[in-house]
């Protein structure tokens, strides 16, 4: 050890140990407890970015500190490596999407070792690697063979510049991100999975979820959204299809005063073939494309639509109705139609006020507040009903019952539950993703590859033009097959799936990673599942999260999986932002990793994006605090160097004896107490790091003392070293060499606090005069409330505060504070 704090060779030598030790590495081991650490992993760009330091820099603090306490802990790290940012590459750099992306895999592996990142990367997972998605293949058909995959015709995002079709991510104000040209919709045959018949145990089951963040339990119930209501079925004039609603008010029926389609709905052309409204709501039609469904369900959009020339008959009273399209409905909810009630859905109310239509109240809410027979606008209040037939005078929520028990006597409509999750759109017609391991025969129709002849590899003799289908329409020896089950020609699926899926369940791959026989040994998966823990951005708390929970669900029923949900507790890490803002290129508010390990190493970036905010709270980017961190690693550093000859011989066993002595024995105990509940219970790194500092403030001030207890000393630093260890490690791997001691300080047992240590003799306490504090005093420890008031009274400079003051009146609280009222 140098006098100089040189982390560039410090974090070079140590991250070399490490490495040729396989100190990282991890196996089952049945007589310790295990426990599973993961964070999400990363999408290989290239680069890291501050967001990944801090995600990645909390899991490893976590995982560090559980091993020094005796866990067996999986803690692993892989790539969701495929999408359209690699095919993109290809087509702008004429780089094949493969090389790009195990060059950027190289690249960014490197910079999480340079982070000192305990990962065991002889478990490492790239979803774009044939081992893996060979597996994905094998789930997909899993999925198949039970009746959860299908495909369908479904209009998708459609550009018609690159004659090709877009995912909704590539869609960017509405415009194709390659080419800019307005994006417009096609039907399409696509690939589903029925996530929604999971949709129920989805929502059931997030009750069970008690270590995850509020907010996103609320965020996946509200996306599942399961409503409770009637399915009603109005006849259509002159049409021999009926057509079905799905409401949660039966109690309004009554008030339909007319029915809005979907414009997407399979009604709408042959209800307007060869009529006098076919030209105007085709021209609706085209102008409506060109709108996202989030545009589409805004709550600012002005409602517009198109009467289609059609009437339905209300089943309740017999009342005809006319049929309109409207741009706020969405064939994706419900039935893709809906009846509407303008007196009590202000959607409804805006569109009747601007085309005209009747509003017609059915609930009187009996408060003189709201004039049901001059709206101004809807209103959703209970009360009794009215305008409606043999159910009038009854209150609203008891007509809900009863009109669906009428619906269901008449065969006309019955009790429902409708969900807002719809099945999962996972064809994407790109190269860079995984096959969909299905054959198109003229005789047998759809059939999955055989087992056997997974993976169903990409193929390399692809043209990326970025215009028309799929690349892999472009391979021959891809497209041309035979029918797994009659042997006849056939043609292999084009499309690939979703990288969605790739990331669904790569946490059980990593149980038994290298498994190429089966998709893990289920003994491995039941030793280490679920996740213990899991970390990652909040952005990922619909869609990730539900799409995983759902793949864990099926592999347990399937026998696959031996538990029905991933991961037991979940951290929401905040963003890192500079000037308020998120860090991004085009604010040009980036800052690199690399910049700062380069000027101050990887122990202070660790340091500073661990100490500057809570994991759960956004984190301002601060030039000044990343330069604080570093001032205090050297400061601990200086520390250790000039005491460690002094501290040679100092004995094993002490005891304090001086008051300066159990000062530091205080507060070396206490900082081991609040670092174990702040790191093992709480995450609050930044709490744990400030009571680090500020134990090495006290060690500053003992060194200086003239009786030295060497042997509390050498405690001191050892327990310093080895709490400061999970935040950064590869300094406190060479004080802790350089103090002594053998081994990896990896590998040491955390430090157990002495509860009798934390004892106090004396306590300091405030005193105030008339509400102010006045002085700070010490008075012996755990008196009662009278000996302690007379204690303080009693000290000779309290008694100067109180020379010729008129006692009015003295409160005390033990061991806190005095404060004495005086005139």
């Amino acid at each position: 050890m140098i006098e100089r704090y040189d982390f560039g060779e410090i974090e070079a030598k140590w991250q070399k140990y490490w490495k040729e030790s396989q100190l990282f590495k991890t196996t089952e081991e049945k007589d310790k407890k295990k426990y599973y650490l993961l964070e999400m992993f990363p999408y290989p760009s290239g680069k890291l970015h501050m967001g990944h330091v801090r995600n990645y820099s909390i899991g490893d603090v976590a995982t560090r500190y559980l091993r020094m306490n005796g866990y067996n802990v999986l803690h692993p790290m892989g790539w969701d490596s495929f999408g359209l940012p690699a095919e993109n590459a290809a087509i702008k750099h004429g780089i094949h999407p493969n090389v790009w992306t195990w060059e950027n895999i190289a690249e960014m592996r490197n910079q999480l070792s340079e982070l000192g990142l305990s990962y065991d990367w002889d478990r490492e997972v790239a979803t774009c690697h044939p081992d893996y998605y060979k597996w994905m293949q094998w789930i997909f058909i899993q999925f198949f063979e039970k009746g959860l995959a299908y495909k369908k015709k479904n209009p998708v995002n459609w550009c018609p510049s690159c004659q090709t079709v877009l995912a909704n991510e590539q869609v960017v104000d509405g415009a194709c991100e390659r080419c800019s040209t307005e994006v417009g919709k096609k039907d399409l045959d696509q690939w589903y999975l029925k996530i929604t018949d999971y949709a129920d145990r989805l929502l059931t089951d997030i009750d069970k979820l008690e270590g995850w963040p509020n907010k996103v339990k609320v965020m996946q119930k509200n996306w599942i959204g399961k409503s409770i209501g009637a399915e009603v079925d109005f006849e259509i004039e002159g049409f021999d299809k009926e057509l079905k609603i799905f409401t949660t008010r039966p109690d309004t029926l009554f008030g339909v005063t007319y029915m809005v389609l979907a414009p997407e709905h399979p009604y709408v052309k042959d209800l307007i073939a060869g009529s006098e409204y076919e030209a105007p709501v085709n021209e609706f039609l085209n102008k409506l494309q060109y709108l996202t469904e989030i545009e589409r369900t805004a709550t600012n959009l002005e409602k517009d639509g198109v009467f289609i020339g059609r009437y339905a008959v209300n089943p309740l009273n017999g009342k005809q109705v006319p049929i309109y399209i409207a741009n706020y409905v969405l064939m994706d909810y419900g039935t893709g139609a809906i009846m509407a009630v303008p007196a009590h859905d202000q959607r409804d109310f805006d569109f009747a006020i601007k085309y005209g239509l009747d509003i017609i109240p059915v609930v009187d809410p009996q408060n003189p507040e709201i004039d049901i027979h001059n709206l101004k606008s809807a209103f959703v209040a209970e009360g009794n009903l009215i305008n409606s037939d043999q159910f009038n005078g009854m209150d609203n929520l008891t007509a809900q019952k009863e009109i669906i028990a009428y619906l269901e006597e008449k065969k006309i409509g019955n009790e429902s539950i409708n969900f807002r999750l719809r099945d999962w759109l996972i064809s994407r017609q790109r190269y860079w993703g995984t096959p969909i391991p299905m054959i198109y025969c003229e005789e047998c129709g759809w059939v999955p590859e055989k087992l056997e002849n997974l993976p169903v590899l990409l193929p390399t003799d692809v043209v990326f033009t970025g215009k028309g289908e799929s690349p892999l329409t472009t391979s021959k020896t891809f497209m041309d097959t035979t029918c797994p089950k009659c042997g006849k020609r056939a043609t292999r699926e084009t499309d690939t799936m979703d990288t969605f899926l790739d990331s669904s369940w790569y946490f059980l791959r990593y149980t038994d990673a290298k498994n190429a026989d089966e998709i893990w040994d289920k003994k491995k998966a039941e030793y280490w599942m679920p996740v213990d823990q899991y970390i990652g951005g909040v952005e990922h708390a619909i869609l990730h999260l539900l799409y995983a929970r759902f793949f864990t669900k099926f592999l347990y029923d399937i026998g696959y999986c031996p538990v029905d949900e991933p991961f037991t507790n979940l951290l929401t890490q905040g963003m890192v932002l500079k000037d308020g803002t998120k860090m991004s290129k085009s604010k040009g508010n980036v800052v690199s990793p690399e910049e700062i390990i380069n000027k101050y190493g990887a122990d202070t970036a660790r340091l500073f994006i661990l100490f500057a905010s809570p994991p759960e709270k956004e984190l301002e980017w601060s030039d000044a605090g990343v330069e604080g961190s570093y001032r205090f690693l050297n400061r601990v550093y200086r520390l250790v160097y000039e005491l460690s000859d002094k501290l040679s011989d100092a004995p094993e066993s002490w005891k304090a004896e001086s008051e300066e002595d159990k000062k530091l024995s205080y507060a070396m105990n206490a900082t081991i107490k609040k670092v174990s509940e702040d790191v093992g219970g709480r995450f609050n790194f930044n709490t744990a790091i400030s009571s680090i500092m500020e134990l090495v403030n006290e060690i500053y001030r003992y060194k200086e003392s003239e009786n030295l207890n060497l042997g509390l000393l050498k405690t001191a630093i050892d327990n310093l070293i080895l709490i400061l260890s999970p935040f950064t490690p590869h300094i406190c791997e060479e004080m802790w060499q350089y103090t002594g001691h053998e081994g990896t300080v990896y590998l040491q047992k955390w430090p157990v606090y002495d509860d009798t240590a934390l004892i106090r003799d004396t306590v300091e306490v405030v005193v105030q005069i008339n509400g102010k504090v006045k002085e700070k005093v010490q008075v012996a420890n755990g008196l009662g409330k009278e000996a302690f008031e007379l204690a303080v009274m009693d000290l000779e400079k309290i008694k100067q505060l109180l020379v010729n003051k008129e006692i009015i009146k003295i409160i005390a609280v033990p061991n806190k504070l005095v404060n004495i009222v005086v005139k």
